[in-house]
Protein backbone atom coordinates (compact mmCIF):
# COMPACT_ATOMS: atom_id res chain seq x y z
CA UNK A 1 0.00 0.00 0.00
CA UNK A 2 1.73 3.26 -0.92
CA UNK A 3 -0.58 6.53 0.65
CA UNK A 4 -0.32 10.17 -0.53
CA UNK A 5 -0.36 12.35 2.93
CA UNK A 6 -1.48 16.18 1.61
CA UNK A 7 -1.53 18.60 4.52
CA UNK A 8 -1.44 22.48 5.03
CA UNK A 9 0.79 21.77 8.23
CA UNK A 10 4.36 19.48 9.17
CA UNK A 11 7.25 19.99 10.87
CA UNK A 12 9.02 21.94 11.64
CA UNK A 13 5.47 23.59 12.71
CA UNK A 14 4.40 22.01 16.20
CA UNK A 15 1.08 20.93 17.11
CA UNK A 16 -1.22 17.95 17.18
CA UNK A 17 -2.10 17.47 13.09
CA UNK A 18 1.85 17.21 12.16
CA UNK A 19 2.46 14.89 15.14
CA UNK A 20 -0.19 12.83 13.85
CA UNK A 21 1.19 12.77 10.29
CA UNK A 22 4.34 11.68 11.59
CA UNK A 23 2.94 9.14 14.00
CA UNK A 24 0.63 7.08 11.15
CA UNK A 25 3.70 7.66 8.59
CA UNK A 26 6.06 6.09 10.51
CA UNK A 27 3.83 3.73 11.68
CA UNK A 28 2.87 2.58 8.23
CA UNK A 29 6.65 2.14 6.99
CA UNK A 30 7.36 -0.45 9.86
CA UNK A 31 4.58 -2.06 8.61
CA UNK A 32 6.09 -2.20 5.22
CA UNK A 33 3.65 0.27 3.65
CA UNK A 34 5.10 3.66 1.65
CA UNK A 35 3.95 7.02 2.44
CA UNK A 36 4.74 10.17 0.53
CA UNK A 37 3.71 13.48 2.04
CA UNK A 38 3.39 17.09 0.12
CA UNK A 39 3.26 19.74 2.86
CA UNK A 40 4.52 23.39 2.91
CA UNK A 41 8.10 24.76 2.51
CA UNK A 42 9.27 26.91 5.84
CA UNK A 43 12.28 29.06 6.44
CA UNK A 44 13.45 26.35 8.56
CA UNK A 45 14.13 22.89 7.31
CA UNK A 46 13.02 19.22 8.93
CA UNK A 47 13.81 15.50 7.62
CA UNK A 48 11.75 12.44 8.15
CA UNK A 49 12.27 9.03 7.12
CA UNK A 50 9.65 9.08 4.41
CA UNK A 51 9.79 10.95 1.00
CA UNK A 52 8.81 14.37 1.67
CA UNK A 53 7.63 17.25 -1.20
CA UNK A 54 7.92 20.57 0.09
CA UNK A 55 6.26 23.03 -1.50
CA UNK A 56 6.46 26.52 -1.29
CA UNK A 57 4.12 28.31 0.30
CA UNK A 58 2.97 32.07 1.48
CA UNK A 59 2.34 33.25 5.85
CA UNK A 60 -0.71 33.23 6.13
CA UNK A 61 -2.30 36.74 7.01
CA UNK A 62 -1.90 37.26 10.57
CA UNK A 63 -0.37 34.41 11.25
CA UNK A 64 3.72 34.00 11.90
CA UNK A 65 3.29 29.67 12.31
CA UNK A 66 1.48 28.81 9.38
CA UNK A 67 1.92 28.78 5.90
CA UNK A 68 -0.42 28.55 2.41
CA UNK A 69 0.80 26.02 -0.27
CA UNK A 70 0.68 27.24 -3.76
CA UNK A 71 -1.49 25.59 -5.96
CA UNK A 72 0.80 26.04 -9.36
CA UNK A 73 3.91 24.32 -7.59
CA UNK A 74 1.52 21.18 -6.65
CA UNK A 75 0.12 20.74 -10.09
CA UNK A 76 3.13 21.03 -11.77
CA UNK A 77 4.05 17.62 -9.51
CA UNK A 78 1.43 15.66 -11.48
CA UNK A 79 3.49 13.66 -12.76
CA UNK A 80 5.85 12.47 -10.74
CA UNK A 81 2.94 11.43 -8.28
CA UNK A 82 1.64 9.79 -11.23
CA UNK A 83 5.09 8.14 -11.31
CA UNK A 84 5.20 7.16 -7.58
CA UNK A 85 1.38 5.17 -8.23
CA UNK A 86 0.05 6.23 -4.77
CA UNK A 87 -2.79 3.71 -4.11
CA UNK A 88 -5.25 6.48 -2.29
CA UNK A 89 -4.80 10.21 -1.38
CA UNK A 90 -5.20 10.91 2.82
CA UNK A 91 -6.30 14.39 3.13
CA UNK A 92 -5.32 15.89 6.59
CA UNK A 93 -5.86 19.53 6.63
CA UNK A 94 -9.14 21.39 4.71
CA UNK A 95 -7.50 24.38 3.25
CA UNK A 96 -5.22 24.29 -0.31
CA UNK A 97 -4.45 20.46 0.90
CA UNK A 98 -7.97 19.87 0.35
CA UNK A 99 -8.73 20.83 -2.74
CA UNK A 100 -5.24 19.74 -4.52
CA UNK A 101 -5.75 16.58 -2.73
CA UNK A 102 -8.73 15.83 -4.48
CA UNK A 103 -7.53 16.91 -7.57
CA UNK A 104 -4.77 14.53 -7.59
CA UNK A 105 -7.26 11.90 -6.36
CA UNK A 106 -9.83 12.33 -9.53
CA UNK A 107 -6.51 12.39 -11.55
CA UNK A 108 -5.39 9.02 -10.50
CA UNK A 109 -8.41 7.61 -9.91
CA UNK A 110 -7.80 6.55 -6.54
CA UNK A 111 -9.67 7.38 -3.31
CA UNK A 112 -9.32 10.35 -1.01
CA UNK A 113 -9.79 9.76 2.63
CA UNK A 114 -9.28 12.72 5.26
CA UNK A 115 -9.08 13.66 8.80
CA UNK A 116 -11.25 15.70 10.47
CA UNK A 117 -8.01 17.18 12.92
CA UNK A 118 -9.76 20.28 14.28
CA UNK A 119 -13.13 21.45 15.67
CA UNK A 120 -12.98 24.75 13.60
CA UNK A 121 -16.45 25.95 14.91
CA UNK A 122 -14.80 26.57 18.45
CA UNK A 123 -11.05 27.24 16.96
CA UNK A 124 -12.75 30.42 14.50
CA UNK A 125 -14.21 32.48 17.07
CA UNK A 126 -10.27 33.11 18.84
CA UNK A 127 -8.85 34.57 14.86
CA UNK A 128 -11.67 36.44 13.80
CA UNK A 129 -13.22 38.11 16.64
CA UNK A 130 -14.89 40.70 13.95
CA UNK A 131 -16.86 37.82 12.98
CA UNK A 132 -20.45 37.36 15.20
CA UNK A 133 -20.20 33.79 16.71
CA UNK A 134 -23.22 32.33 15.23
CA UNK A 135 -21.78 33.70 11.63
CA UNK A 136 -18.42 31.63 12.19
CA UNK A 137 -20.33 28.57 13.35
CA UNK A 138 -22.51 28.77 10.08
CA UNK A 139 -19.24 28.91 7.84
CA UNK A 140 -17.62 26.05 9.90
CA UNK A 141 -20.71 24.37 9.75
CA UNK A 142 -21.38 24.56 5.82
CA UNK A 143 -17.45 24.40 5.53
CA UNK A 144 -17.30 21.00 6.74
CA UNK A 145 -20.66 19.68 5.48
CA UNK A 146 -19.37 20.40 1.92
CA UNK A 147 -15.73 18.79 2.01
CA UNK A 148 -17.04 15.81 3.89
CA UNK A 149 -18.90 15.01 1.17
CA UNK A 150 -16.19 15.13 -1.52
CA UNK A 151 -14.65 12.56 -0.08
CA UNK A 152 -14.60 8.63 -0.26
CA UNK A 153 -14.02 8.19 3.49
CA UNK A 154 -13.58 10.53 6.95
CA UNK A 155 -11.42 9.67 9.44
CA UNK A 156 -12.49 10.87 12.96
CA UNK A 157 -10.43 11.01 16.01
CA UNK A 158 -12.84 10.53 18.75
CA UNK A 159 -16.66 9.54 18.84
CA UNK A 160 -17.76 13.15 20.48
CA UNK A 161 -16.23 14.47 17.00
CA UNK A 162 -18.30 12.62 15.23
CA UNK A 163 -21.10 12.93 17.27
CA UNK A 164 -20.29 16.89 16.38
CA UNK A 165 -19.72 16.22 12.29
CA UNK A 166 -23.09 13.80 12.49
CA UNK A 167 -24.80 17.12 14.05
CA UNK A 168 -23.86 18.88 10.70
CA UNK A 169 -25.41 16.67 8.88
CA UNK A 170 -22.37 14.77 7.76
CA UNK A 171 -23.22 11.69 6.38
CA UNK A 172 -20.46 11.00 4.70
CA UNK A 173 -18.55 7.69 5.85
CA UNK A 174 -16.83 7.98 9.33
CA UNK A 175 -14.34 5.72 11.06
CA UNK A 176 -12.95 6.49 14.39
CA UNK A 177 -9.24 6.43 14.30
CA UNK A 178 -7.49 8.32 17.39
CA UNK A 179 -3.98 8.87 16.92
CA UNK A 180 -1.55 6.45 18.88
CA UNK A 181 1.38 7.22 20.73
CA UNK A 182 4.39 5.51 20.57
CA UNK A 183 4.86 4.48 24.84
CA UNK A 184 7.81 3.90 24.86
CA UNK A 185 9.18 7.46 24.33
CA UNK A 186 7.26 9.13 27.15
CA UNK A 187 8.13 6.09 29.69
CA UNK A 188 11.83 7.18 29.58
CA UNK A 189 11.68 10.63 30.86
CA UNK A 190 14.50 12.04 33.28
CA UNK A 191 12.34 14.47 35.50
CA UNK A 192 15.13 14.88 37.78
CA UNK A 193 17.56 16.44 34.93
CA UNK A 194 14.76 18.62 33.44
CA UNK A 195 14.15 20.10 36.90
CA UNK A 196 17.63 20.63 37.27
CA UNK A 197 17.88 22.65 33.91
CA UNK A 198 15.39 24.57 35.10
CA UNK A 199 16.86 24.99 38.63
CA UNK A 200 13.98 23.82 40.28
CA UNK A 201 14.53 21.69 43.52
CA UNK A 202 12.88 18.04 43.83
CA UNK A 203 10.47 18.73 46.37
CA UNK A 204 8.62 21.71 44.35
CA UNK A 205 5.22 20.81 43.57
CA UNK A 206 5.25 21.10 39.64
CA UNK A 207 1.87 20.88 37.12
CA UNK A 208 2.97 20.79 33.67
CA UNK A 209 1.06 22.16 30.43
CA UNK A 210 2.24 21.04 27.04
CA UNK A 211 0.54 22.58 23.67
CA UNK A 212 0.10 25.17 21.46
CA UNK A 213 -0.04 28.97 23.52
CA UNK A 214 -2.47 29.72 21.96
CA UNK A 215 -6.31 31.17 23.32
CA UNK A 216 -8.10 27.95 22.40
CA UNK A 217 -6.04 26.33 24.69
CA UNK A 218 -7.57 27.78 27.73
CA UNK A 219 -4.20 28.54 29.39
CA UNK A 220 -5.42 31.75 30.78
CA UNK A 221 -7.88 29.34 32.90
CA UNK A 222 -4.97 27.50 34.30
CA UNK A 223 -3.52 30.48 35.22
CA UNK A 224 -6.04 31.30 37.56
CA UNK A 225 -6.19 28.22 39.02
CA UNK A 226 -2.80 28.78 39.66
CA UNK A 227 -3.40 31.75 41.59
CA UNK A 228 -6.34 29.82 43.68
CA UNK A 229 -3.70 26.67 44.41
CA UNK A 230 -0.80 29.25 45.30
CA UNK A 231 -2.42 30.38 48.24
CA UNK A 232 -2.69 26.95 49.90
CA UNK A 233 1.02 25.44 47.95
CA UNK A 234 2.89 28.57 47.85
CA UNK A 235 5.89 27.14 46.25
CA UNK A 236 4.13 25.83 42.92
CA UNK A 237 4.91 25.97 39.96
CA UNK A 238 3.30 25.95 36.61
CA UNK A 239 5.71 24.82 33.93
CA UNK A 240 3.97 25.53 30.09
CA UNK A 241 5.63 23.92 27.48
CA UNK A 242 5.11 25.20 23.98
CA UNK A 243 4.77 28.49 21.55
CA UNK A 244 2.20 30.31 19.68
CA UNK A 245 0.53 33.49 19.41
CA UNK A 246 -0.54 34.07 23.05
CA UNK A 247 2.84 34.01 24.73
CA UNK A 248 3.39 37.64 25.17
CA UNK A 249 -0.63 38.36 26.64
CA UNK A 250 -0.21 35.08 28.49
CA UNK A 251 3.28 36.47 29.87
CA UNK A 252 1.51 39.94 30.99
CA UNK A 253 -1.37 38.05 32.64
CA UNK A 254 1.17 36.20 34.61
CA UNK A 255 3.18 39.14 35.79
CA UNK A 256 0.00 41.67 36.65
CA UNK A 257 -1.41 38.83 38.89
CA UNK A 258 2.35 38.70 40.45
CA UNK A 259 2.99 34.91 39.33
CA UNK A 260 6.60 35.53 37.30
CA UNK A 261 8.39 33.19 40.60
CA UNK A 262 5.96 31.01 39.66
CA UNK A 263 5.08 30.31 35.97
CA UNK A 264 7.96 29.29 33.66
CA UNK A 265 7.61 29.15 29.67
CA UNK A 266 9.65 27.02 28.16
CA UNK A 267 9.56 27.30 24.61
CA UNK A 268 8.96 24.41 22.59
CA UNK A 269 10.36 21.24 23.56
CA UNK A 270 11.93 18.33 21.18
CA UNK A 271 10.10 14.95 21.15
CA UNK A 272 12.97 12.56 21.72
CA UNK A 273 14.18 13.64 24.50
CA UNK A 274 12.99 17.59 26.27
CA UNK A 275 9.67 16.55 26.10
CA UNK A 276 9.71 13.07 27.71
CA UNK A 277 11.90 14.74 30.90
CA UNK A 278 9.70 17.68 30.81
CA UNK A 279 6.86 15.32 31.95
CA UNK A 280 8.25 12.96 33.93
CA UNK A 281 9.11 16.22 35.87
CA UNK A 282 5.51 17.04 36.67
CA UNK A 283 3.54 16.06 39.20
CA UNK A 284 0.37 16.47 37.92
CA UNK A 285 -0.24 17.70 34.07
CA UNK A 286 -3.05 20.10 34.18
CA UNK A 287 -5.21 20.66 30.70
CA UNK A 288 -8.70 23.01 29.81
CA UNK A 289 -8.74 23.04 25.88
CA UNK A 290 -12.14 23.19 24.79
CA UNK A 291 -11.35 22.67 21.06
CA UNK A 292 -9.75 19.29 21.27
CA UNK A 293 -10.83 16.54 18.82
CA UNK A 294 -8.41 13.88 20.54
CA UNK A 295 -5.90 15.05 23.63
CA UNK A 296 -2.90 13.61 22.34
CA UNK A 297 -1.05 15.23 25.20
CA UNK A 298 -2.95 13.93 28.20
CA UNK A 299 -2.33 10.21 26.55
CA UNK A 300 1.68 11.29 26.70
CA UNK A 301 1.33 12.77 29.94
CA UNK A 302 -0.33 9.13 31.17
CA UNK A 303 2.33 7.27 29.36
CA UNK A 304 5.23 9.03 31.40
CA UNK A 305 2.55 7.93 34.54
CA UNK A 306 1.55 11.54 35.59
CA UNK A 307 -2.10 12.01 36.62
CA UNK A 308 -4.10 14.93 34.77
CA UNK A 309 -6.54 17.26 35.95
CA UNK A 310 -8.61 18.24 33.06
CA UNK A 311 -11.66 19.46 32.35
CA UNK A 312 -13.73 16.80 29.70
CA UNK A 313 -14.22 18.40 26.33
CA UNK A 314 -14.98 16.22 22.69
CA UNK A 315 -11.20 14.75 22.88
CA UNK A 316 -10.38 14.85 26.34
CA UNK A 317 -13.87 13.57 27.22
CA UNK A 318 -13.91 10.24 25.58
CA UNK A 319 -10.39 9.65 27.10
CA UNK A 320 -10.81 10.34 30.41
CA UNK A 321 -14.69 8.87 30.20
CA UNK A 322 -13.37 5.56 32.42
CA UNK A 323 -12.04 8.11 35.27
CA UNK A 324 -9.15 6.54 34.98
CA UNK A 325 -5.51 8.41 35.23
CA UNK A 326 -6.85 11.72 36.12
CA UNK A 327 -9.33 13.86 37.97
CA UNK A 328 -12.26 15.36 36.22
CA UNK A 329 -13.23 18.79 36.57
CA UNK A 330 -15.70 21.99 35.21
CA UNK A 331 -14.07 24.71 33.87
CA UNK A 332 -14.00 26.21 37.36
CA UNK A 333 -11.58 27.49 38.87
CA UNK A 334 -11.89 26.91 42.54
CA UNK A 335 -13.10 22.90 41.98
CA UNK A 336 -9.79 23.09 39.33
CA UNK A 337 -7.89 24.80 42.57
CA UNK A 338 -9.42 22.32 45.00
CA UNK A 339 -8.94 18.75 42.80
CA UNK A 340 -4.96 19.66 42.53
CA UNK A 341 -4.54 20.61 46.13
CA UNK A 342 -5.90 17.24 47.20
CA UNK A 343 -3.81 15.36 44.63
CA UNK A 344 -0.44 17.34 45.39
CA UNK A 345 -1.38 16.47 49.10
CA UNK A 346 -2.22 12.78 48.54
CA UNK A 347 0.71 10.94 47.19
CA UNK A 348 -1.04 8.14 47.58
CA UNK A 349 -3.77 8.80 45.52
CA UNK A 350 -1.24 10.77 42.82
CA UNK A 351 0.84 6.78 42.58
CA UNK A 352 -2.66 5.00 42.22
CA UNK A 353 -3.54 7.36 39.46
CA UNK A 354 0.13 7.07 37.86
CA UNK A 355 -0.37 3.34 37.89
CA UNK A 356 -3.41 3.80 36.15
CA UNK A 357 -2.32 6.39 34.00
CA UNK A 358 0.12 4.19 32.60
CA UNK A 359 -1.87 0.86 31.99
CA UNK A 360 -4.45 3.31 30.56
CA UNK A 361 -2.00 4.70 28.15
CA UNK A 362 -0.67 1.28 26.42
CA UNK A 363 -4.41 0.41 25.36
CA UNK A 364 -3.63 3.62 22.69
CA UNK A 365 -0.37 2.12 21.46
CA UNK A 366 0.86 3.70 17.43
CA UNK A 367 1.00 0.01 16.73
CA UNK A 368 -2.76 -1.62 16.85
CA UNK A 369 -4.08 2.28 15.88
CA UNK A 370 -2.29 2.28 12.76
CA UNK A 371 -3.52 -1.31 11.96
CA UNK A 372 -7.18 -0.06 12.35
CA UNK A 373 -5.87 2.64 9.85
CA UNK A 374 -4.64 0.12 7.49
CA UNK A 375 -7.95 -2.22 7.20
CA UNK A 376 -9.74 1.35 6.34
CA UNK A 377 -7.20 1.79 3.47
CA UNK A 378 -7.73 -2.07 2.37
CA UNK A 379 -11.54 -1.56 2.44
CA UNK A 380 -11.32 1.44 0.27
CA UNK A 381 -8.97 0.24 -2.14
CA UNK A 382 -9.67 -3.21 -3.03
Amino acid sequence: MHALFVTDVYFPRVNGVSTSIQTFAHQLQIKGHRVTLIAPEYAEGTEDNFRIRRISARQVPFDNEDRLMKRGPIRRLLPQIEALAPDLVHIQTPFVAHYEGLRIARRLGVPAIETYHTYFEQYLEHYLPLVPPSGLRWLARRMSVSQCRQVDALVVPTHPMLDVLRSYGVEARCDVVPTGIPGDDFSRGDGAAFRRRLGVGDDRPVLVFVGRVALEKNIGFLIGVLAEVKQKVPDILLVIAGEGPARSALEKDVARRGLAESVRFVGYLSRGRELPDCYAAADLFVFASRTETQGLVLLEAMASGVPVVTTAVLGTAEIMHDGRGGIVCEEDVSEFATAIDRLLKDPGQRAALAADARNKAMGWSDSTLTDRLIALYGELVN
